[in-house]
Parts: C-alpha cells; sequence; structure tokens
C-alpha cells in the first residue's frame, strides 16, 4: 500500500504559493512562459493533424520568398472548387500584398507563418511573440483579420515556442502529409507522395513558387477527390469544443482520449474544475511529491503553472480556501491512482489534517 502524508495547511500554503507567483509574475502569460523550462517528457506538440469522422482534408502551402505562381495556383484551385490554407512571412507580404489580397479575395485562409522566417527553437520569447505579432499585423492590414494559426519555419519548434504560442490564441499547424516540393522531384514524385495513405484530417503541405508543384498540384486535386476527400481550410478542419492533441500530434476529441480522471468533478465552478483537469492529466508523482516539500521552488510552481491559461488560474484563485484544498486533494488522489495503482494493490492516500 503506498502512504502519502500532507498537511492540509502545507498544500493550501504551497497552492497559494503557486497561483501568488503566477499572477505576480505574469501579468503577462509571457512572463511565464521566458522563464519555463520543461523537461521532453512534457513536450507540447502543435497539430500534425486531426481525428475526424468525414473525409475532408486541408491544403497548405508555405510562402516565404517568390510569387512566380500565385495566379496559377489561384486559378487551379478555383477549377478545382477547393479552399486552401496560405501560410505567408511578414516579409512575404512587404512584397506581395497584391498576391495576399487576391487569396484572400478569393476565399483561402490566410496565416502566419512569422515575420522573417527564423528558427523558432530556442528562440527567446519575446523575440517570438514580437515577430508573430509583426506577421499577424501585416496581415489584417491586408486581409481585414487576424489569422489565428501559425505554422513554425522550417517546422522546428520545441516547448516554449509552442506554449507560448498557443498563448497568444494561435493554434500551431504541421503537417501529416509532406510533398517535399522544396527539394524539386518531379511532378509525378509529388503526386505519389501526397496521393496515397490519405485519411480524413490530414493536412497536405506545399510550398508556393514552384514549377513542378504547380505542374502536379491539378492531377493531386483530382486524385484525392476521386477518393471522396472533400477539401476545407485548416480552420474549418479544426475541431470545436473540448481538444486534446495526443503523442502523434493528432487533435481528437477529448472525450476520445484516454482519461483516468475526468469523471472526477473537482469543482463546482466550470473554469476551475477545467482546471483541475488539466492538471491531473498533466502532473506526474514527482509533482505532487514537490508539492510536500518544505519549500516550493520557483521552478516547480512556474511548471505546474505553465499547463494553465489566465482564466483558469484567475479561477483558482477565486476559489474558497475549503474548496481549492478539496480539489487538490481530490486532483492528489487522482494523479497518485493513475501512476502507481496496479491490479491487486490497494492505493490508498492516507491525508493528515
Amino acid at each position: 500500500m503506498f502512504v502519502m502524508t500532507m498537511t492540509k495547511r502545507k498544500l493550501i500554503r504551497a497552492v497559494m504559493f503557486i497561483l501568488v507567483l503566477v499572477t505576480g509574475i505574469a501579468i503577462g502569460v509571457f512572463a511565464i512562459l521566458s522563464s519555463i523550462d520543461t523537461g521532453a517528457e512534457n513536450i507540447r506538440l502543435p497539430i500534425y493533424n486531426v481525428k475526424r469522422t468525414d473525409n475532408k482534408i486541408s491544403i497548405t502551402f508555405d510562402c516565404a520568398w517568390g510569387n512566380s505562381n500565385t495566379d496559377k495556383l489561384i486559378s487551379i484551385l478555383s477549377e478545382a472548387d477547393v479552399k486552401a490554407t496560405f501560410f505567408v512571412t511578414g516579409e512575404f507580404a512587404d512584397k506581395y500584398a497584391d498576391d495576399i489580397k487576391k487569396l484572400s479575395d478569393v476565399g483561402h485562409e490566410i496565416a502566419n507563418h512569422s515575420d522573417k522566417h527564423p528558427h523558432i527553437k530556442g528562440m527567446n520569447v519575446n523575440d517570438l511573440i514580437a515577430d508573430t505579432k509583426e506577421c499577424s499585423r501585416k496581415i489584417k492590414m491586408i486581409t481585414g483579420n487576424a489569422p489565428t494559426l501559425y505554422r513554425a519555419p522550417y517546422g522546428e519548434y520545441d516547448d516554449k515556442a509552442v506554449t507560448t504560442l498557443f498563448g497568444m490564441g494561435m493554434n500551431v499547424i504541421q503537417w501529416n502529409k509532406d510533398s517535399i516540393d522544396w527539394d524539386k522531384p518531379t511532378p509525378e514524385t509529388i503526386i505519389e507522395r501526397t496521393t496515397k495513405n490519405i485519411s480524413g484530417g490530414s493536412i497536405l503541405l506545399f510550398h508556393n513558387d514552384l514549377e513542378n508543384t504547380t505542374q502536379a498540384l491539378p492531377t493531386v486535386l483530382k486524385s484525392l477527390k476521386d477518393q471522396g476527400f472533400e477539401f476545407c481550410t485548416v480552420s474549418e478542419l479544426l475541431l470545436e469544443g473540448d481538444y486534446t492533441i495526443d503523442s502523434n500530434g493528432m487533435m481528437i476529441p477529448k472525450s476520445d482520449s484516454k482519461q483516468t480522471v475526468n469523471q472526477i468533478v473537482f469543482s463546482d465552478n466550470d473554469e476551475a474544475n477545467t482546471a483541475f483537469e488539466t492538471l491531473a492529466e498533466k502532473l506526474s508523482i514527482s509533482d505532487i511529491d514537490a508539492l510536500q516539500s518544505k519549500d516550493i521552488s520557483i521552478e516547480t510552481a512556474q511548471k505546474l503553472a505553465s499547463y494553465l491559461t489566465s482564466e483558469q488560474i484567475a479561477a483558482l484563485r477565486a476559489l474558497p480556501e475549503e474548496s481549492l484544498y478539496s480539489g487538490f486533494e481530490k486532483l492528489k488522489e487522482a494523479v497518485y491512482a493513475r501512476d502507481v495503482a496496479v491490479p491487486g494493490d490497494s492505493t490508498e492516500p492516507i491525508i493528515k489534517d
């Protein structure tokens, strides 16, 4: 039997330390994010594809350099009645605002691909925020709409970058089918890569300004339509409501994810309950153990707090002390039950009041 002890006073002190720390350092989520240092096991993934019950898929283009085939792409997509998502850089917007306006005016989605196409892995958080905001500003100036999707240059990212971008309200989008057209393969090779083993919810990656892509695209679109796939923008492909992202980067309904604690009602406050559910999914036994230590470190507090939105933090702070304590007791029991219970073993956390 596993035995765990913790006084009510110590737990409340630990919890309040975390919440006060977060509010104090984080008038921005940005200030918290700039100091988060999580291990590989806690990496937050972008969205690579979506679990759907239909055959909808998304065609995407990254636009960072030239614009030689914009009109041709518009013509091909229009003829096939396909709406695509174009991830553009701020520098592309500076040079080819008219192209972006054309794409937007015919119904294609314009998304953020950074301002200056930097390597964001390991990038200073404030620099990442500034770069992302600048690209979004330029897109909104041209199209009238602020983008809500972001694709990392070179497809590179780390936990800090993804967490920062999600904190900015951006869905970070990768892909699960790559044409690798930038390497200038033959059109036949592009067709082979992007029409085989496709499933509903797939996100396909192409680049603009490439002749081989222009040549392959009509056949790609026809083949996928013949297979029964429907095309939509990435924003339309994404799920509405509660979701999670699995270890492969698939966006799935939260009800479909493996839940060991979601039946527990941690709090009568919906936002606070969601916060507890999130922590129950993310925290490990070592995290819980850290709460029992005499001195809670800033690093521990930042790690735990990094999993929550500012609204969830505010909801937890607003709970009466007894409700906060009760919720964290249930959280603690859920984490231990998930990680240490084995068939035939009795796992009974013992709480000292």
